[in-house]
């Protein structure tokens, strides 16, 4: 074992950022930025008269929409630690970007609007939290506005998620009336808007402020006296394995808008939250992150960060070893040499030379085309494949055209690119050829069409062929005659047959027909 490599995995604290839209998710993410000292002021995605905009979310559509919908990788240096923030759509549309990311991380921290409670996208986003058994740190947020009570929020968790919440602070007030936070965890209280001349926090004696102190005769901070007895006598006590198990979360309460309570979780989440730990390669063997073979995989491919430029990022997980400046690796997929030679990093919205990055690590690679989401690229002789990432079969179907026929080449340019970053699919009319586009969501096609227009100078026309059933079949088992006006016959960007059904009983008929063909949902 490399001691040095050893200690530096150690360091590592990568972790995705996931809620239901407008919960805070990119709010929170501006303030831990600001709190590693990469961002001098946090920006708000609402504050679209000030231009200031979330940093995290640099494509122009977010900005002007307000949403986040695509991922985004930050890294900062914190207390000792460095810091991997991935901050993910929480729009459902954008759904298979998030649950690739979520392979990507040690821990996940959930941020829960405190009045709407649980929601349905961060429903299905813990789900995919659970099934890995990763770590979560939960932010109750918003607390600044009139909320649900905390007592119940705490119980939600359980009853909807199947998750036992321990609360590692507790809000005195709500809104209006909002006074502080009875921390638990370090026993004091943490005041919202200290007097002239008053410190932040109030040490607790007995946990109890002291009587001498004007909050000690503070009817917001006696209520939550009577609930914290409540938490003691019936709430769960903290237990690091369960944490670190996924069974138990860390639940927190602040305002991630006026940057109340962050600084609190933050310090408790890099304490807490795991250091990178082993990965499964080759189908069954686990491979250490400070095995001393550098190995990885990618998780997203992002065109035109860029715009001056119009590069290609390929996001790759350092899963063992180190990187290094000029480093050959293999690609398993095609078993070829590849030399990483300019590699970045990203502090806020602006990119840094990667000279070494180690397991826990996101570097972003520039890439010609060499790689596809899900790739995995290892140094040495012995082969390292990491485990398929995540696929949805689209639902909704556009043709696609270019407006102006003159400009074929970056509307073909554009078309390829944007696909490979796997938000939306890519088919071709078997027959005639015609540009098809799958997606999950119709939002991922109205991204696609403006940054076709506002990335490539393309304009195109986008005609819905509404819900389809997807479904490959074999080029053997293929006679086109098969494809009739309610199962359209079309090939993927690699050149695979696979129909699209009007509907299930298409698809049915289908079968009855053609009783001897198989038709599978994913190759």
């Amino acid at each position: 074992m490399n001691k040095e490599l050893a200690d530096k995995v150690k360091t590592r604290r990568t972790f995705a950022i996931i809620s239901h839209p407008d919960a805070g998710k990119t709010t929170i993410t501006e303030q831990l930025l600001l709190l590693g000292g990469v961002i001098r002021s946090a920006g708000t995605v609402k504050a679209r008269k000030t231009g200031n905009y979330a940093t995290s979310d640099w494509m122009e559509i977010e900005k002007k929409r307000g949403i986040s919908v695509t991922s985004s990788v930050m890294q900062f240096e914190y207390e000792g630690k460095r810091i991997n923030i991935l901050d993910t759509p929480g729009h459902q549309d954008f759904s298979e970007d998030t649950y690739r990311t979520l392979m990507a991380v040690d821990a996940a921290v959930m941020v829960i609007d405190s009045a709407r409670g649980i929601e349905p996208q961060t429903k299905k986003l813990f789900k995919v939290v659970r099934q890995r058994g990763i770590p979560v740190f939960t932010f109750m947020n918003k607390l600044d506005r009139d909320g649900r009570e905390p007592l119940d929020l705490v119980a939600e968790l359980e009853d909807v998620l199947g998750i036992e919440g321990v609360a590692m602070n507790w809000p005195i007030g709500m809104g209006q009336t909002m006074r502080g936070l009875y921390d638990i965890a370090n026993q004091r209280i943490e005041l919202y808007h200290p007097e002239e001349g008053e410190e932040k926090f109030i040490p607790l004696v007995d946990g109890k402020v002291p009587e001498d102190n004007p909050m000690a005769q503070d009817p917001q901070y006696q209520d939550t006296l009577g609930e914290i007895e409540l938490l003691e006598g019936a709430g769960a006590e903290f237990d690091k394995e369960a944490v670190l198990a996924g069974e138990q979360t860390p639940v927190f309460f602040g305002s991630a808008l006026t940057n109340f309570g962050v600084e609190t979780f933050l310090k408790s989440f890099v304490d807490l939250a795991p250091a990178p730990s082993d990965h499964t390669v080759n189908g069954d063997e686990d491979l250490a992150p400070d095995d001393d073979e550098f190995s990885g995989f990618v998780f997203k491919i992002q065109a035109n960060m860029n715009p001056q430029h119009r590069d290609r990022i390929a996001f790759v997980r350092v899963c063992s070893g180190e990187f290094s400046r000029g480093l050959d690796v293999t690609l398993a997929r095609t078993g070829k040499p590849v030399r990483l030679n300019n590699a970045v990093e990203f502090e806020s919205s602006s990119r840094v030379q990667v000279s070494e990055a180690v397991a826990g690590d996101i570097v972003g690679l520039y890439d010609t085309g060499n790689f596809q989401i899900g790739d995995s690229i290892y140094a040495g002789k012995r082969k390292l494949e990491f485990p398929a990432l995540p696929e949805f079969t689209p639902e909704l179907f556009m043709r696609v055209s270019p407006k102006n026929v003159m400009k074929q080449k970056s509307f073909h340019k554009g078309m390829n690119q944007l696909v490979q970053e796997g938000a939306v699919q890519l088919y071709r009319n078997y027959q005639t050829d015609d540009y098809i586009l799958g997606a999950v969501g119709q939002l991922q096609f109205e991204v696609f069409q403006y940054r076709m227009k506002n990335e490539y100078n393309s304009e195109v026309e986008m005609t819905s062929i509404g819900h389809r059933v997807a479904r490959w079949i074999k080029p053997e088992d293929l006679d086109p005659k098969m494809s009739s006006s309610r199962n359209l016959l079309v090939k993927d960007r690699f050149g695979n047959p696979l129909f699209l059904f009007e509907n299930a009983f298409a698809e049915r008929w289908f079968h009855d027909k053609y009783p001897d063909v198989t038709l599978t949902e994913k190759l």
